[in-house]
C-alpha cells in the first residue's frame, strides 16, 4: 500500500469491553427502559432486552471499558521492536485517564495517528464517549470536533481492507488467518469478555487477549506495507 506514515509515530490499540452492570437487576428502571428502548432495531422479536443486556458491552451508553491495550515500534527503522503496554483495571475512570496521559505526553505530535481494527467505527468513539462520561477532557487525537476528514489522526485496518468497498466487513480473525498472522483468537473472543470478567473474574486473561489484538492490528499494518511480521522476541512488554 505504502503507507506514508512512519512506523515510529503510529499507536495501534485494542479495547476490550462489558456491560456496566454485572446483571440486567442491578440496573435502574429507567436505564432498563432507556436499553430496551436503544436496541429494539437490534433485537429479535425472540429477544427481549434482559435477554439481549449480555451485549451491552458495544455501546459506550451501557457499557465500560475495562481493558486498553496498546502498542508502539522503536528502532523502525532497524531492528525495530514492537513495545506493548495495557491499562487495566475496575476503576475505568483511572484506566481512562492513565491512557490520556500517554497520549498527551508521547503521541500529541501533529504526525502521531492512533490505528485499531475497526478502529474508526467503535475503538475511537467509545473511549471518547466514555471519557466524556467520566469528565475527562478528551486528549487531541480523539477531540474531532471541527476536523477536516483528512485532519482526523485515525487509521483503521478494516477500512483499509475496504479499499473503498463501504458494504464489506473482515474481522480481525479472518484477516489475520489469510495474511499468515498468527490468530489473537487462540483463547477467547469478544463474546467471551464479559463472562470471563464477571464469572470467572479473571482479568488478567482478558488483558493477555487484548495485547494479542493489538499486535495483531501492528503485523497486519506491516503486511499491508508488504514488510516482514516481526518476530515473538522482537515484542516487548513494558
Amino acid at each position: 500500500m505504502n503507507l506514508t506514515y512512519a512506523l515510529n509515530n503510529i499507536l495501534f490499540l485494542d479495547i476490550e469491553t462489558v456491560p456496566e452492570a454485572e446483571s440486567w437487576n442491578l440496573l435502574s428502571k429507567e436505564t432498563q427502559a432507556l436499553f430496551e428502548k436503544k436496541t429494539e432495531y437490534q433485537r429479535k422479536d425472540e429477544f427481549t432486552a434482559e435477554a439481549f443486556y449480555d451485549r451491552a458491552g458495544i455501546w459506550a451508553e451501557f457499557g465500560k471499558i475495562i481493558c486498553i491495550s496498546v502498542g508502539y515500534f522503536v528502532n523502525a527503522e532497524v531492528n525495530k521492536q514492537l513495545r506493548i503496554t495495557s491499562f487495566f483495571g475496575d476503576d475505568e475512570h483511572q484506566l481512562l485517564s492513565d491512557f490520556k496521559v500517554i497520549l498527551d505526553k508521547h503521541f500529541s505530535k501533529k504526525s502521531n495517528v492512533l490505528c485499531a481494527h475497526n478502529g474508526k467505527e467503535f475503538d475511537f468513539p467509545f473511549i471518547a464517549r466514555r471519557m466524556i462520561i467520566h469528565g475527562i477532557e478528551l486528549p487531541e487525537k480523539l477531540n474531532l470536533f471541527g476536523k477536516k476528514p483528512w485532519e482526523v489522526p485515525h487509521l483503521d485496518t478494516l477500512e483499509l481492507w475496504k479499499f473503498g468497498d463501504y458494504k464489506h466487513y473482515t474481522s480481525l480473525k479472518l484477516l489475520t488467518s489469510i495474511l499468515g498472522i498468527p490468530s489473537p483468537k487462540d483463547d477467547i473472543d469478544g463474546s467471551e469478555v464479559a463472562h470471563v470478567y464477571y464469572q470467572e473474574k479473571n482479568l488478567q486473561r482478558i488483558v493477555t487477549y487484548c495485547e494479542k489484538d493489538t499486535i495483531a492490528v501492528a503485523q497486519i499494518l506491516l503486511r499491508f506495507n508488504n514488510e516482514d511480521l516481526i518476530e515473538g522476541k522482537d515484542i516487548v512488554s513494558v
